[in-house]
């Protein structure tokens, strides 16, 4: 998030005519809607997977294991227990995408929340959460998941909550500093001279100035945790066998590498793919948000 853009909306009370401003600036980007359509299509693709998917994803004949790209029946080959590559990646998609965008989800709300209370009270309170918070930046995120995905033991939930804890604090430490930048407004003050609660406050001036740059700092943050998630469970600590998830997938193609190395790429691939539409919709959500003040 660039420093114009936290000046902007520290400064400037957001009005109805800003949020207009600022979709037709998105709707008028053409990668914003490129990638918009593509996140989508991803998203549809899992949700109506038993639909679109032509074949069984468990599903498995050692007879036709490891078929290359192309083959009559099996477009994008099959994996190394003969199973349809295109339905696996289709069915695939529910995890990673489950694993990917719900950790930041419930890290927005709970980054948020905490963000906001300790940059709006200061003083004591903030100096305890945001201490607190500072503790889980000694650690890099990847460690820091994998340690508590050992920890915990490997499955969905687990690896949810993993991602989960590993995502509040960056979440937390943007909400505290546009809340610290916007509190000090004019409006603001006024409001709390006024005698107006802090909840009131909170509600009616902070809240709708902050939520946008904490929400697009967090759709930044999707793209990471796809990644992660995907770590996980290419290393065994995210979701099991024989479960379809891009990440697993990788994991057991990677012996397969040297006899199709094309079919073995392709859980890599959809993992780029969507990881470079999230980054590319954040980036987007950026620029349509970065006006001057």
């Amino acid at each position: 998030m660039t420093a114009t853009t936290l000046d902007a909306i520290a400064t400037v009370q957001k009005s109805p005519g800003y949020w207009n401003n600022v979709l037709r600036r998105f709707r008028r980007d053409p990668v914003a809607m490129f990638a918009l359509f593509v996140v989508l299509a991803l998203i549809l693709m899992a949700v109506f997977a038993p639909l679109v998917a032509p074949a069984d994803p468990y599903r498995a004949s050692m007879l036709r294991r490891l078929r290359p790209i192309g083959t009559e029946g099996f477009p994008l080959g099959t994996d190394e227990l003969g199973r349809d590559m295109l339905t696996r990646l289709i069915y695939g998609g529910r995890l990673s995408l489950l694993m990917g965008v719900t950790p930041v989800i419930i890290a927005f709300f709970v980054g948020s929340f905490i963000g906001i209370t300790a940059g709006y009270l200061g003083g004591r309170v903030n100096t305890v959460l945001m201490r607190t918070i500072d503790v889980f930046f000694a650690f890099p995120s990847v460690l820091l998941a994998i340690a508590l995905s050992g920890a915990l033991g490997a499955g969905v939930f687990n690896g949810l909550l993993s991602l989960t804890i590993v995502f509040v604090p960056p979440i937390a430490r943007i909400a505290e500093s546009v809340t610290t930048a916007v509190r000090k407004i004019e409006y603001v003050e006024a409001a709390r001279a006024s005698g107006a609660s802090a909840f009131t406050i909170v509600r009616v001036h902070v809240l709708g100035n902050v939520i946008g740059p904490i929400f697009v700092y967090a759709t930044g943050l999707i793209s990471v945790s796809l990644i992660l998630a995907s770590g996980l469970s290419f290393l065994g600590l995210g979701v099991k066998p024989p479960e379809p998830e891009w990440g697993l997938m990788l994991n057991t193609l990677r012996n397969a590498i040297y006899v199709q190395p094309w079919v073995a790429a392709l859980p890599g691939l959809m993992i780029f793919i969507t990881s470079i539409s999230f980054n590319l919709l954040s980036d987007s959500l950026r620029s349509a948000m970065d006006v001057k003040s």
